[in-house]
């Protein structure tokens, strides 16, 4: 299902890494993100909910873009 939010993800395992592009062109990295999360939100039906309430409550980030 397409998301309002975000646009693309990446999730690199080895560095537990999650890229998320949003819809407006920003691009952040949330930091030290496992994989079973990564999995959880590819599953997540609201992509911008599982953020909002999942990664950005738990993960820290840096803004790329």
């Amino acid at each position: 299902m397409p998301s309002s939010v975000v646009n693309h993800y990446i999730y690199f395992p080895e560095t537990e890494i999650l890229r998320v592009i949003y819809q407006s062109g920003a691009i952040y990295d949330y930091l030290k993100v496992p994989l079973d999360i990564s999995e959880k939100f590819r599953e997540a039906r609201s992509k911008g909910q599982f953020l909002n309430f999942v990664i950005k409550q738990r993960f820290r980030f840096r803004k790329i873009k």
